[in-house]
This record gives C-alpha cells, structure tokens and sequence, in this order.
C-alpha cells in the first residue's frame, strides 16, 4: 500500500475551509483514480508539543506510490490540484510515500 497525506496549514476563515473542502474539494479528489480509502481528521489536529500549525489532515491509500503519481498526473488529479489554490491559501504539504503492517 502508499499513503499520501495532505497536511493544511491553519486557514484565515476556518469555516470557509471547512465547508469549501466538504462541498468542494473532498468530492474532486474522491475521483483520484485507483483511490482506496480516504481519510480526514476530525477537530482540532495537535502535536505533542502543543498547538499545531494545521487545521485538516487528509490520507488518501492507494495501492502503491507509482499509483499516486499516476493519479497526480490524470485530469481527475490535475483538477484537485489545481482546486487548492481556491481554498487552501495557508498552505498545504503533500507527503507520499509506500506503506506497509508494522
């Protein structure tokens, strides 16, 4: 399996976040193909020393890294990228690597 985890950094407008990236951004990147389980946090997200610099986390699994880069590159994962700068003006760190069971 590979991960790719979306790490947003804290919004000006959290609501405005909030209900973009429900009514909008969660429906395109749904659409990544080979996609199999999508995953976002839920209230505040923290660190162990405190406050954190981001509002949402997201995990995405696919089968495998080759088959991130090549939802990335699809026009389904063309879209989603390019939907991030309508809402995530903070920031946004895109981490992808192969998983597997500890």
């Amino acid at each position: 399996m590979a991960q790719l985890v979306a790490l947003y950094k804290n919004p000006t407008d959290t609501q405005a976040f909030d209900d973009y990236y429900a009514s909008t951004h969660a429906p395109l990147a749904k659409t990544l193909p080979g996609l199999r389980r999508y995953e976002i946090s839920t209230g505040p997200v923290a660190t162990a020393s405190g406050e954190s610099p981001y509002h949402l986390v997201a995990l995405l699994e696919f089968d495998s890294l080759d088959a991130i880069k090549s939802a990335l590159a699809s026009p389904e994962g063309q879209k989603t990228a390019g939907d991030l700068a309508n809402f995530a003006q903070a920031g946004v760190e895109l981490l992808m690597f192969d998983s597997k069971p500890a």
